[in-house]
């Protein structure tokens, strides 16, 4: 019964997270700030959400299968974000580059 209660608490906890990174993601403008809310629902909504489901699962390759999932969501997440900000980054810079040469 606790562990279907801490479950539960952290599911709510992950999709909190989640659905306040796609209101972010919705009212933010430019393309930077909204790379801050897509950070916040793969580094901590997403992991939260497999590891509440690795914890109802209980012990057992499922739920290690869950866990790694998170794990790997939780460390691609910030290399994606950091990866589109440097793309956005030189893109941005590029018009720049054209009008002094």
């Amino acid at each position: 019964m606790i562990r279907h209660d801490v479950a539960l608490a952290l599911l709510v906890l992950g999709v909190a997270a989640v659905l306040l990174a796609c209101l972010a993601l919705l009212t933010l403008p430019g393309p930077f700030p909204r790379l801050h809310a897509t950070a916040v629902a793969t580094s901590l909504g997403l992991p939260l959400i497999a590891l509440a489901l690795a914890v109802d699962t209980g012990p057992g390759r499922g739920a290690v299968k869950l866990l790694i999932i998170g794990l790997l969501v939780a460390l691609s997440g910030p290399i994606t974000t950091m990866a589109i900000g440097k793309a956005l980054r030189e893109q941005s810079a590029r018009p720049r580059e054209r009008r002094t040469s």
